[in-house]
């Protein structure tokens, strides 16, 4: 059998239910890889060992059948830092939370205690998930493993990192403006966000945006599908519900049927910042066109669905979300400059400026979609350049600087997190310097069954999970 980390979550799964591998083993495996390797790409900024090896011994014994247990029963996983782990150091990713510790699990990880995974740690993330690169004062810079001179991008980025390097077998993230996307790109992953409302961002979520949601970051996308089957469905006091799938059918089963002939806008129009995509993002989404019409799909060109005004409507929703996280004039003093820079632009909006600024991003969602209704899906660019330096994003002496090089380098995630669309980022090029380069696909509201369908069957055409950086 080949060594358990180059299996993926699904196959380890499946392996746990035939009782050829126990939990504990793989939990073990993984320990010590990341022992070895964590520090290397800056995956995790906690490790938990005692409550991996805990949930592991307790799925080996779970009762029941091999039909009664989760898609994911048994396989390691990781949680984002972002996302509150009962008993566990919750840092947020800032040296104003160094020693937090959670008293409740989001929801998200409550379902995924419930569908018997082990939990190996918390990985790293930027202060409050702000940047899109993984620098924080708490724990080492994350770094793609393909080259370890490169960010791996942000706010998932060590999650990104870990699963790239085979630290676990796949990793939960979150994205609210590309944030699961961007680092799957830049690591040669399967990054995906659902669609609003389709996994809980209870109990204590106060995004009134509605911008974020929580996502996987995998190296294939019928384990990105299982992930979705774990941790799906609404809870109490939600203020929004996806329609869950029709009785019996499951999002694994989608990602293992392929779909029928599809009709699939494409735009390359950034819509964040003015800037000319890398030649090596020009020759992905131009050769993913080309693989989709070679595999039956009809593609065509279709103008940018996003007017360039819904941008400063963008800017100020998440400047504002930056400015309702209650920290103390003490606690202040230790953020990041991006940080208190971006909080003091939304305390410096009205009430009426802010509002103003839903209702805009609102009514520019309802007319993006009203022109995308026509497709099954819509083909974008990830991001509009290659991975980029540790530390070459980043202006702690000018935020304002460092936001606008954040726009030109990821602008086309965003907005997608504003219509609320399911989304994923897929390794489908590589440069001659072995970078992975991802392409975006985006689905219907709510239609994450058709969209995996999709992204599988470019995954068959164009398989890229043997492809490993030289540190695995």
């Amino acid at each position: 059998m080949a060594d358990l980390h180059e299996l993926g979550a699904v196959e380890q799964a499946t392996l746990v239910r035939r009782r050829e591998v126990s939990p504990v083993e793989l939990v073990e495996h993984y320990l010590a890889r990341i022992e070895q390797r964590s520090a290397e790409v800056g995956a995790f900024v906690t490790v938990t060992p005692d409550v991996a090896r805990a949930q592991a011994r307790a799925a080996e014994a779970a009762p029941g059948t091999a039909d009664d247990l989760s898609p994911l029963h048994g396989v390691p996983i990781a949680i984002k830092d972002l996302t509150r782990t009962a008993g566990v150091r919750t840092t947020f990713g800032s040296a104003a939370f160094t020693d937090a510790v959670a008293d409740i699990d989001d929801h998200v990880v409550t379902r995924l205690r419930a569908g018997g995974t082990a939990m190996l740690g918390k990985t790293s993330t930027p202060e409050f998930g702000l940047p899109c690169y993984t620098e924080p004062d708490v724990a080492p810079p994350a770094r793609t493993p393909w080259d370890l001179s490169l960010s791996a991008s942000g706010s998932s980025g060590g999650a990104a990192a870990a699963v790239a390097a085979g630290l676990v077998p796949l990793a939960h993230g979150n994205d609210g403006g590309g944030s699961v996307r961007t680092p799957a790109s830049v690591c040669g992953l399967v990054g995906f966000k659902p669609s609003r409302g389709r996994v809980s961002n209870g109990p204590r979520s106060a995004d009134v945006a509605m911008l974020a949601c929580h996502g996987v970051l995998a190296r294939t996308v019928a384990d990105a599908a299982a992930f979705l089957d774990v941790t799906a469905g609404p809870a109490v006091g939600d203020p929004w519900w996806a329609p869950p799938l029709p009785p019996g059918e499951t999002f694994l089963e989608h990602a293992r049927r392929a779909p029928v002939p599809l009709r699939i806008g494409r735009f390359m129009t950034p819509v964040l910042a003015d800037v000319v995509p890398h030649p090596a993002v020009v020759a992905a989404f131009e050769g993913t066109g080309e693989l989709l019409e070679a595999l039956g799909h009809h593609v065509e060109d279709v103008p940018c669905p996003f007017d360039p005004g819904v941008v400063p409507h963008f800017e100020a929703m998440w400047a504002a979300g930056a400015a309702a996280m209650p920290i103390t004039s003490e606690a202040e003093l230790r953020l990041r400059p991006l940080t208190r820079w971006t909080r003091a632009q939304g305390q410096g909006l009205s009430g009426q400026q802010l509002m103003a600024a839903l209702m805009a991003a609102r009514l520019a969602a309802h007319d993006a979609l009203v022109t995308m209704s026509g497709y099954d899906a819509v083909l974008v660019p990830t991001l509009a350049d290659l991975p980029q330096p540790v530390g070459g994003i980043r202006n702690d002496d000018d935020p304002a600087a460092d936001f606008e090089a954040q726009k030109a380098f990821s602008p086309y995630c965003a907005p997608f997190n504003i219509t609320g669309q399911p989304a994923i980022s897929l390794p489908l090029h590589w440069t001659d310097e072995a970078l992975p380069v991802g392409v975006q696909l985006v689905g219907r509201p709510a239609g994450e069954g058709l969209l995996l369908s999709l992204a599988a069957q470019l995954e068959a055409a164009r398989p890229w999970r043997d492809r490993r950086p030289d540190i695995w």
